[in-house]
């Protein structure tokens, strides 16, 4: 039995969407179990300070400007990961194009948009680092940022619940695919939290202000923490979790119950 089945030592994460955000505090957490981190991010300048903050934290960490919409840039990601550690063991696919507001309003660009960054830049991701993985023969974790709109309903979110549907799916069926090689794919679903803006409607006929209601339908009473999520993350990049695959992790409070 390992000592500590949560350490991160010897492995390489890459993260995506790390600037700010779930990404960033996600990186910073697998920094402080020992993980060489591959932080990315469309916007080079927020990537400095999650490099800071990752090295701060113990680990070793370096950045490289990444659209996960382009899969060559994806690639290049994975790439970067193995010239500078030597290889990768995790992946954490993360990002969102904040797109809400009534289905009959959206536009096919926007719609558009959405696909080609939750899906198919998650998959690009996931692509890149399972073909590595499969490379080097000692398996691994790929982890999808999802939210728990892919489980029950919210007002003015179509377009993102739908894509965040077709990431479990995808994760169910990358681990049936890559369980032979010791590849495990799993997605994490938060509901409401303190740092995403606001929207959509929690339940019909919940009464009274946004906040009362998020209250009224998580049994927790409040929003989670962005600290609370990087724990069950870095549960599914570890050892702990190396009998879990093609799991959905719902982390909100309750909410999905009610």
């Amino acid at each position: 039995m390992q000592s500590d089945p949560f350490s991160l030592s010897g492995k390489t994460a890459v993260v995506t969407g790390a600037g700010r955000g779930f990404g960033r505090a996600i990186a910073i957490g697998f920094a402080a179990r020992g993980a060489n981190v591959v932080v990315a991010a469309r916007t080079p300048r927020e990537l400095d300070e999650t490099v800071a903050q990752c090295v701060s934290a113990g680990g070793n960490a370096v950045a490289t400007a990444t659209d996960i919409a382009d899969r060559t840039a994806c690639r290049r990601l994975v790439d970067c990961a193995v010239a500078e550690f030597g290889g990768v063991d995790i992946a954490f696919c993360n990002a969102a194009t904040g797109l809400y507001g009534p289905a009959e309003s959206i536009s096919e660009a926007d719609w558009n948009r959405e696909m080609q960054v939750s899906i198919a830049g998650y998959f690009n991701v996931a692509q890149a680092a399972g073909r590595q993985m499969i490379a080097q023969g000692r398996g691994g974790s790929i982890i999808a940022m999802s939210a728990n709109a892919s489980i029950v309903g919210y007002g003015e979110l179509t377009a993102g619940a739908a894509a965040k549907g077709a990431i479990d799916q995808m994760c169910r069926n990358l681990a049936l695919e890559w369980g032979t090689h010791a590849i495990r794919v799993n997605s994490m679903n938060p509901g409401y939290t303190e740092h995403v803006p606001d929207y959509g409607d929690v339940s019909t006929g919940t009464g009274g202000d946004l906040e009362s209601g998020i209250r009224m339908m998580t049994p927790l009473g409040r929003r989670g923490r962005i600290a609370e999520f990087v724990w069950p993350a870095i549960f599914l990049a570890s050892d702990a979790s190396s009998f879990i695959t093609g799991v959905s992790l719902v982390v909100d409070g309750g909410y999905v119950i009610k």
